[in-house]
């Protein structure tokens, strides 16, 4: 398992995949491990994944100072990582709650990013952020699902102030396009793949200058993919094709019955689709 030294002295790892040129792959949750990637669906038949465990988190060491766990500042992670590979460009991709992260490395970078895919992600950054509506909406394809009405209701009591956390088990099947063996079985690794303590303190205070951060991107040269799940509600297709927008060379593609994990729902359309784009020139 091959290490680097971040910027404080943190020792972090990373995970080798595949093979053909290199793609930089960050993990959401926030602060979940990359074993829950996988091989995105097959992607290692296209190209080889370097697999980042973000500080706190899987094979990769706990900091000295826990303020390091907010989302502005793991970008110097990825950058410590990219001077650690020997390369002058790299292809990031970003999931979830990464689609921040690697969203703030291109604006701070941009010279640094060759091309940039956002799978599913998280929008903060560009100070977006999904309703209750958008929820709603995404929830209303699994209506024929015998798990909705609980996740309906749910829904409701979180719309009415109760806690996500509260009723947790009612809605993470919205979370997938289909809630079969598989999407069980990668859910249920989440609670010892992610690092609660680090999340808590991921979207901390400070952690983003929405304005500022548009206006850096307007120099963004590289392509963008900004790839959304057509089940999912954050972001839901309207709201990615929002997000894509704020990218010179931004690209909106949604994927046909796709929840917040697409490569798991259909990995041979994802894995195309995905690879299809870097290969562009």
């Amino acid at each position: 398992m091959p290490t680097f030294t971040a910027y404080d002295g943190t020792e972090l790892a990373y995970h080798e995949k595949g093979e053909g040129e290199p793609l930089l792959c960050v993990p959401g949750g926030p602060m979940r491990a990359s074993a829950y990637f996988g091989d995105l669906g097959g992607l290692t038949a296209h190209r080889r994944l370097i697999l980042l465990d973000l500080r706190g988190t899987g094979d990769s060491a706990v900091p000295a100072d826990t303020a390091t766990y907010r989302c502005d500042r793991l970008v110097d992670d990825v950058e410590a990582l990219r001077e650690h590979l020997g390369l002058d460009e790299i292809d990031l991709l970003g999931h979830s709650a990464a689609g921040n992260i690697a969203t703030l490395y291109a604006a701070r970078h941009p010279k640094r990013v060759r091309r940039l895919v956002l799978i599913t992600p998280a929008t903060q950054s560009l100070g977006l952020t999904p309703g209750a509506r958008d929820h709603r909406d995404a929830a209303a394809a699994h209506k024929g699902e015998p798990w909705y009405p609980a996740a309906e209701a749910a829904l409701k009591e979180i719309e009415g102030g109760r806690s996500p956390l509260e009723v947790w088990d009612a809605i993470v099947p919205l979370a997938y396009g289909r809630w079969d063996d598989a999407a069980r079985a990668h859910q249920a690794a989440s609670a010892r793949e992610k690092n609660a303590e680090a999340a808590a303190l991921f979207y901390g205070d400070g952690a983003f200058d929405p304005p500022a951060t548009r206006e850096a991107l307007a120099g963004l040269a590289a392509p963008v993919l900004v790839l959304a799940g057509e089940y999912d509600g954050a972001p839901n297709p309207a709201h990615a094709e929002e997000f894509a927008g704020y990218f010179p060379g931004g690209v909106r593609q949604v994927q046909p019955g796709g929840g917040h994990f697409p490569w798991l729902d259909d990995p041979e359309w994802f894995a195309r689709r995905v690879a299809g784009f870097l290969a562009q020139d």
